[in-house]
């Protein structure tokens, strides 16, 4: 596997991983319901997207720390990560 492969790679996860967290924070922070009910209600009520979206943002400050270290190749990955995520909002919001 070339490096630069790897670096997307291990950027994209990263990416991912910060789009979850920035999820799960956003309904910590700002849900009266419990993860599991707040899940629930958004899947019912077609907003699981808007809270994905909202994830996302986190993915911002990961590109950019990123770029502050010259790790290109990373912040491509953030990148791939959020355009992922981009994808899966608009599978949501069509089908």
């Amino acid at each position: 596997m070339k490096p630069h492969f790897k670096e997307i790679i291990i950027g994209a996860s990263i990416g991912l991983a910060a789009n979850l967290a920035g999820t799960y924070l956003y309904i910590f922070f700002f849900s009266d319901l419990s993860l599991e009910s707040t899940l629930k209600a958004a899947i019912a009520n077609d907003f699981f997207g808007s809270l994905i979206a909202l994830g996302a943002i986190l993915n911002l400050a990961v590109f950019f720390i990123f770029l502050k270290k010259n790790q290109y190749y990373r912040a491509r990955g953030v990148v791939l990560a959020t355009v992922i995520a981009a994808l899966c909002i608009l599978i949501l919001k069509f089908f």
